[in-house]
């Protein structure tokens, strides 16, 4: 039976493959799984963003390196943290990663968490304070926004000055990079709509379920309509953890342990998943189709992301094609 259309996406493991001590990194392995991905038609590679909390390869140097050797798949992240970053030097690295890649780059994008004390000495080694950083994120997008129109650009804000500052190259998108920030129920946050539908390109939400996410989605177009932006246009996307393995019992075990040796302890519990047979991941993505998703980016909570993919392709792809 055929689904709703939807893209399709994959997240590559740049944390994943540090897991298990695996130094250097194979970076062969991210280039072969991005180079499957496209050759089997999907839309998407993904790329995740920490600096210590939960230390991987750097994202936008990847998507720069995926970008020579890809030629149609978008390239985003899920989820970039801008406000670790400083400002005009993160718009100069984008334009130029979007001009490598030929305007194909999506920038998911969150606030960043400093929930426990490894994301805590993450806003200390970055030098970046970690009170008020909902408010130096939404002022960076507006930034990174302002600096991709080309324009000499003025921004006064809480955090940050710029006068008459002139960023090349300029994103090869018209319109821009598209910025899909962070939206979920589960966090409540008024604050977190309101960016979105004001400063979106769309949203992408995790660990949400499809009742929550459709709420979400609900929430940012009424938002974008009081703005007066044309919230039918916003991109949602929805970023789904599973493991197929045919045998459950295997399956959940295999993603319990490479999820809390990805974020420390197994956070969300049963929000992950499905975990099991390939036929439950696709009923799985329709129900986030029915919700409301057009973009779906999945991670593979596995130590073996290849075969998984493989799975994926063969068994859950073809019916979204």
């Amino acid at each position: 039976m055929t689904q709703d259309k939807v893209k399709l996406g994959i997240l590559l493991p740049t944390r994943g493959l540090l897991l298990r001590g695996e130094q250097p990194p194979n970076i062969d392995r991210i280039i072969a799984l991005a180079e499957t991905v496209e050759q089997a038609g999907l839309d998407s590679v993904w790329v995740g963003d920490s600096l210590i909390a939960k230390p991987r390869m750097e994202p936008l140097s990847i998507l720069g390196a995926l970008a020579a050797r890809t030629n149609r798949v978008r390239l985003g992240t899920a989820v970039l943290l801008p406000a670790l970053r400083h400002p005009v030097l993160l718009a100069q690295t984008l334009a130029t990663v979007d001009l490598i890649s030929g305007g194909r780059l999506v920038v998911g994008a969150g606030v960043g968490g400093a929930f426990n004390d490894d994301q805590k000495r993450e806003w200390e080694a970055a030098g970046v304070s970690a009170k008020g950083r909902g408010r130096r994120f939404e002022e960076i997008i507006e930034i990174l926004q302002g600096l991709g129109s080309g324009k000499a650009y003025e921004f006064h804000g809480r955090e940050i000055e710029l006068n008459q500052a002139l960023m090349r190259p300029v994103p090869t998108q018209p319109g821009g990079i598209p910025f899909l920030l962070a939206s979920h129920h589960r966090a409540q946050s008024p604050a977190q709509i309101r960016r979105a539908a004001r400063l979106g390109a769309g949203i992408i939400s995790i660990s949400d379920t499809p009742e929550e996410f459709a709420q979400v989605i609900q929430q940012v177009e009424e938002k974008a309509a009081e703005f007066g932006r044309d919230h039918a246009s916003l991109e949602k996307t929805f970023y789904l953890t599973v493991n197929m393995n045919p045998d459950t019992d295997k399956a959940e075990a295999d993603a319990v342990e490479w999820l809390t040796g990805y974020y420390g302890s197994d956070i969300w519990g049963t929000r992950w998943g499905p975990f099991g047979g390939p036929e439950r991941v696709s009923n799985r993505i329709a129900e986030y189709v029915a919700a409301g998703a057009g973009t779906i980016v999945v991670r593979f909570a596995s130590f073996e992301p290849e075969k998984q993919l493989d799975i994926f392709l063969d068994k859950v792809a073809p019916a979204y094609a």
